[in-house]
């Protein structure tokens, strides 16, 4: 049971009615309590979806992993749903939950997605390096810091809100 305030669509206004109109879903619904934050939150994570660096589908890829280092069952089930759409299927997107992928680029694209999360960004030079000498560049480390800052924020709402799960269960890694 949700432990803070929610909107429901049809008491939204501004920019968060647009996005409940659009996306009724229960994260959405909690954020829009703070009209100020969820758009700030709505802008970024545009932001980082119109991106070039990372495609969508390792841009899912980081979501996944991030979720799941986080222990986030709602947002694990949110991007497990939404990687579908990105072009991941189910196996994949399990996979990548737990760190593994099947080619090696984006192998290394979880390797260092998982070396900032357990590191707090303290990645090595060589971690970096492996990072960049799989084909990723710069804006792609800054789009893996700023796909796991968005997804961290959501994490821990979900986490004290108890976000009530509107997504397809998935099963444990």
């Amino acid at each position: 049971m949700p432990r803070l305030s929610i909107v429901e669509p049809k008491d939204a206004i501004g920019d968060a009615a647009r996005v409940l109109a659009a996306a009724p879903i229960n994260i959405y619904k909690g954020l829009a309590a703070h009209p100020e934050v969820f758009a700030a939150f709505v802008a970024f994570s545009k932001a980082l979806a119109h991106s070039h660096a990372l495609t969508a589908p390792e841009r899912e890829l980081v979501a996944l992993r991030t979720a799941e280092v986080r222990h986030c069952e709602y947002c694990v089930a949110a991007h497990t749903k939404i990687s579908s759409g990105a072009g991941l299927d189910a196996a994949r997107a399990l996979a990548a939950r737990r760190g593994v992928a099947s080619n090696p680029k984006e192998q290394e694209l979880l390797d260092f997605t998982s070396a900032v999360l357990m590191k707090n960004g303290h990645v090595t030079d060589a971690e970096l390096a492996a990072f960049r000498a799989a084909g990723y560049d710069d804006k792609a480390v800054i789009e893996v810091i700023g796909g796991i800052t968005a997804m961290t924020f959501t994490n821990l709402y979900n986490h004290v809100h108890q976000t009530v799960l509107d997504f397809p269960p998935v099963p444990a890694v």
